[in-house]
């Protein structure tokens, strides 16, 4: 038996970041990472815009990142802008690489290929045999094990890493480019140059379903990043993902009293988005900043303060699903892009303010708006 002062079950982005949060904050706790993967991190790419980190939050974020850009771009059949907002990523790699260094020197100890049998409140007992007993015990172990049973709808994806040829690709990222043939719901793709000759190109839908054509979607890609004049010659990384959007703010129904749940999982995510960097930021550092006994209470305040933006951007998701016809969604995000630029940095950020929900709410409604069907359907 191992007694410890934090385990984190799951290696995903969510564990990352308390984890690198409390090496900085409070370096002579005891912790240690399970992962049941080959190494840390999945998969993945998470990007955030600036006004998702506070300040105080910011050393433990910049380790992880391997990318930044000073502007975004959106384009629409009708809207192209571009916003002077800085972005940056983190990948999977370089999660493993940040905790492994820790790892090395002692700051804490990984459990990679190791799977959690079983977690408890203060315990944790691995498939392996071994129990590790510890004050506080997170349970970050991704969207998986989130629940379904308020499902909207689905952000799902399919992203290539292209080798491309220098400069062919854009310079800075392009969030949105919905001027594609929409199929399955809203359609847009993502593009986000790492440097001038490798992109990551995300064919992305906020569909009604979870299926995912894995083939099909490939074959999508290579028609347009060649319609687009990106020269590709090598796919050096494939990701997928599928992202279940719910009709009701999930912290409202966060699991057992007594257990920490974190991450999509725990319902710490943007209900329209499916974007978990923001509160997965404000989740670490509340944990970091907290004594053990104290923590409960906190995460609980922290949650009802979250709610208000949580309960509204559910009502987005009816908005999205369910008063509008699938093959005209995209209009909701271009009339969207078309608010002032303190508005949607704020929504992004899940900090939108009464004005910012008037903002959003007012004003001409987005094509193939229907009353009746958002009253409706799916009631």
């Amino acid at each position: 038996m191992t007694q410890l002062d934090y385990v984190l079950v799951g290696g995903g982005l969510q564990n990352a970041l308390i984890a690198e949060a409390l090496c900085q904050l409070r370096p002579t706790a005891t912790l240690a990472v399970i992962e049941q993967g080959p190494a840390l991190g999945g998969n993945h790419t998470w990007c955030f815009h600036a006004a998702d980190v506070p300040a105080k939050a910011m050393p433990f974020v910049e380790p992880f990142v391997i990318e930044r850009w000073r502007r975004q771009s959106v384009r629409f059949p009708e809207l192209e802008r571009t916003l002077d907002e800085p972005y940056a990523a983190l990948d999977s790699a370089s999660v493993q690489r940040v905790l492994g260094e820790r790892a090395a020197r002692g700051a804490l100890t990984l459990y990679l290929g190791e799977r959690a049998a079983f977690v408890g409140v203060k315990h944790v007992e691995l498939a392996s045999g071994a129990r590790l007993e510890a004050k506080v015990v997170i349970d970050a172990r991704g969207p998986e094990l989130a629940e379904r049973k308020h499902v909207l709808g689905y952000q799902k994806f399919l992203g290539l890493e292209l080798e491309v040829e220098p400069g062919s690709g854009p310079s800075s990222p392009v969030l949105m480019d919905a001027c594609v043939e929409q199929n399955d719901g809203f359609r847009f793709v993502y593009l986000l140059p790492f440097g001038r000759a490798r992109l990551l190109v995300e064919d992305t839908y906020f569909s009604d379903t979870p299926a995912l054509d894995v083939a099909a979607l490939r074959t999508g890609i290579e028609r347009y990043v060649a319609s687009r004049g990106i020269v590709s010659r090598n796919v050096l990384r494939e990701e997928t993902g599928v992202l279940p959007l719910p009709r009701r703010a999930p912290l409202a129904e966060v699991g057992e009293r007594g257990r920490f749940r974190g991450g999509y999982a725990g319902g710490w995510f943007h209900p329209t988005t499916g974007y978990s960097f923001p509160l997965a930021v404000r989740y670490a550092l509340t944990v970091a900043e907290s004594e053990p006994l104290e923590l409960g209470a906190r995460l609980e305040r922290l949650a009802q303060r979250e709610l208000s933006n949580q309960r509204f951007a559910a009502w987005l998701n009816r908005l999205l699903f369910c008063g509008v016809a699938p093959a005209n969604r995209y209009s909701v995000l271009e009339r969207f892009y078309r608010l002032p630029v303190e508005t949607i940095r704020r929504f992004y950020a899940h900090q939108t303010t009464a004005l910012d929900r008037t903002r959003i709410l007012c004003g001409r409604p987005p094509r193939g708006f229907s009353l009746t069907r958002l009253i409706g359907e799916r009631a």
